[in-house]
């Protein structure tokens, strides 16, 4: 299927490994022009060495997206990007009396803020040329809340809420605006994740994989490409009336109707 997208022009944060660097690499297949982006940067240079290796149209930032000037310069590089694609890396799981005000504070920053304020750079544009496409990289549990994770739960259930007034905002101008939920993708998030939960429950990082594999309806871990594939669709001129959304890509873990 051909997505309508070759040629279109894309920032996607956070994309120098893991979620973010298969979406990049999905968008990139279908002929879009790539900027990206990441705080290491021996990962960033390997990722765009590679990218280039294959005849990817690709530029990078380096730099932490809550700073305003690595948003600037993502900007500089790419003024006018058909697609936003906002991903961060969440904040680590926790116990809610050990959370203080810089927790709370910088998992707002980096979960809502910086994906709000490179909106409100990008849109403008995008209603100009009459196409834009945004995908919010989420969690799971905006849905389905663990308390462990409550950091994550409330700074990004307010991205969810303002992405939710923006797509009925500018759904006539061709723009759409979704977000992703997923859950259980083996990246070296998870492994951190289920390495705390390991501590926990004095147990082996093995013996809590197990666990967590045993839980989920399809008795293994997501993969990367799994994730990237829904979002390369959401960004095509096929998915131009699907907007405001919030799409679970879980294996089926939910336990919600909607």
């Amino acid at each position: 299927m051909d997505l309508g997208i070759k040629g279109k022009k894309a920032i996607i944060c956070a994309s120098s490994r893991g979620l973010g660097k298969g979406i990049a690499e999905q968008l990139a297949k279908e002929g879009v022009e790539i900027v990206i982006n990441g705080t290491n940067k021996e990962n960033l240079e390997k990722t765009v060495s590679e990218f280039i290796k294959k005849n990817y149209k690709v530029k990078s930032v380096l730099g932490e997206m809550e700073n305003s000037s690595t948003r600037e310069e993502l900007l500089n590089i790419c003024p006018n990007p058909d697609i936003l694609i906002n991903n961060s890396g969440g904040p680590p799981p926790g116990k809610f009396f050990e959370w203080t005000e810089e927790d709370f504070l910088g998992a707002i920053k980096s979960n809502f803020t910086q994906s709000a304020l490179l909106m409100q750079s990008v849109i403008p544009g995008m209603q100009k040329n009459k196409f834009g496409r945004i995908i919010n990289m989420t969690s799971a549990m905006v849905k389905n809340p663990h308390l462990m994770m409550g950091l994550s739960t409330s700074a990004r259930t307010g991205l969810h809420g303002l992405s939710k007034a923006l797509s009925k905002e500018f759904a006539k101008d061709n723009i759409t605006i979704n977000c992703i939920l997923p859950e259980r993708i083996a990246t070296d998030r998870q492994v951190r994740i289920i390495g705390y939960q390991a501590k926990l429950a004095d147990i082996t990082y093995k013996e809590a994989l197990k666990l967590v594999e045993d839980d989920l309806p399809a008795k293994r871990m997501g993969k990367v490409e799994e994730v990237s594939g829904i979002c390369t669709f959401l960004c095509s001129q096929q998915a131009a009336f699907i907007t405001g959304q919030s799409i679970s890509v879980d294996g089926g873990s939910s336990e919600y109707l909607l």
